[in-house]
């Protein structure tokens, strides 16, 4: 198991273009091999004292915090997945997409421990 993390500020108004842009995306993924996506909307993101989700993203007014992961099967699944994306005409962006992808983060993440997956 391999996962790619996401931290994504989302405008507010923009939920449903935003659920329905990851519900197309999804599609594709599985396409590539990805097992399982969760995206997930902000419901209680506090402000912490030195750091926080909206501070690592620079939130603005009316943004709300996505946090999103895709469980792949490993890491060459994914890396084979990307390089082949990238080819990948349906992988353009057409029309607005609904958040500043400049503000993105993403780091990938081997499992140490997990509970509840079998």
């Amino acid at each position: 198991m391999y996962i790619a993390g996401f931290v994504i500020p989302v405008p507010a108004d923009k939920m449903e273009a935003y659920r329905q842009w990851a519900e197309s995306g999804a599609a594709l993924f599985r396409e590539y091999g990805c097992i399982e996506i969760v995206e997930a909307w902000e419901d209680n993101v506090p402000s912490g004292r030195h750091t926080d989700f909206r501070r690592a993203v620079a939130a603005k007014d009316g943004e709300r915090i996505v946090f999103t992961w895709q469980v792949w099967p490993d890491r060459a699944t994914l890396d084979a997945a990307e390089a082949r994306m990238q080819h990948d005409k349906r992988f353009e962006p057409s029309g607005e997409i609904p958040f500043d992808p400049k503000r993105l983060i993403l780091g990938c993440f081997a499992p140490i421990f997990t509970m509840g997956r079998g």
